[in-house]
């Protein structure tokens, strides 16, 4: 009894800490009325590693995260897509990439641009990007020597994860979802998206079934 109650106390807490992290316009119906089609962008790296790294090997292995992050996202709303949980699509990811290079735009300078310079190339309504902050390689996997309390306690503290969606016509801030990467968020980039974006799910602003309980 006292371990179905830890485990319920402990859902809850994390559901709550969802909730408090995740941000949605008062508008967001109103802005995407007319949204049919998203690109997922490179997601921004920051990486303090622990190891020494030169510059530039820094700047490869940042790309490497950032892109890493794309494809994890991209693999988790197909997945959701074909349930058909969702009422717009995902622009591949490999066409995202190929139109954004034919444009000069690359992992190093897609921060330069706006979102509605972005939407207008890739002939999108909406960006998903965002920005990562590690201090491990997260798409080869996290340290697997930790104890049985670090997983409960949550210690372990490999960074953070900011992921937002911005609208291509004003370039307005849709959504956003922030949460820290830790042991318990998961063992690789596509354990932490597929876990971080289902503690989301309820909240995703695209989702079929929370638009039909806003219009009930």
């Amino acid at each position: 009894m006292k371990k179905i109650v830890f485990v319920f106390v402990l859902l809850a807490s994390v559901m709550v800490s969802a909730q408090k992290n995740i941000y949605e316009n008062t508008k967001f119906d109103e802005l995407t009325e007319d949204h049919e089609i998203l690109a997922i962008i490179p997601f921004i790296a920051h990486l303090e590693l622990k190891q020494t790294v030169d510059h530039d090997e820094l700047k490869v292995l940042a790309k490497k995260e950032g892109y890493a992050v794309q494809n994890a996202l991209e693999t988790y709303f197909a997945r959701r897509k074909k349930r058909k949980k969702f009422n717009v699509d995902f622009q591949n990811i490999h066409n995202t990439n190929a139109i954004l290079a034919q444009n000069g735009i690359d992992y190093n300078n897609i921060d330069t641009y706006t979102t509605q310079e972005l939407c207008k190339l890739l002939e999108v309504d909406g960006i998903i990007s965002g920005n990562l902050n590690l201090n491990i390689l997260l798409s080869e996997g996290v340290p697997t020597d930790f104890s049985f309390m670090d997983y409960f306690s949550g210690d372990a503290n490999y960074g953070r994860i900011g992921l937002k969606i911005s609208d291509g016509n004003t370039g307005k801030l849709l959504w956003k979802y922030e949460n820290g990467i830790t042991k318990k968020t998961g063992k690789n980039t596509n354990e932490l998206i597929d876990r971080m974006m289902r503690t989301a799910s309820r909240k995703f602003p695209y989702d079929k079934e929370k638009k039909k309980k806003n219009k009930d």
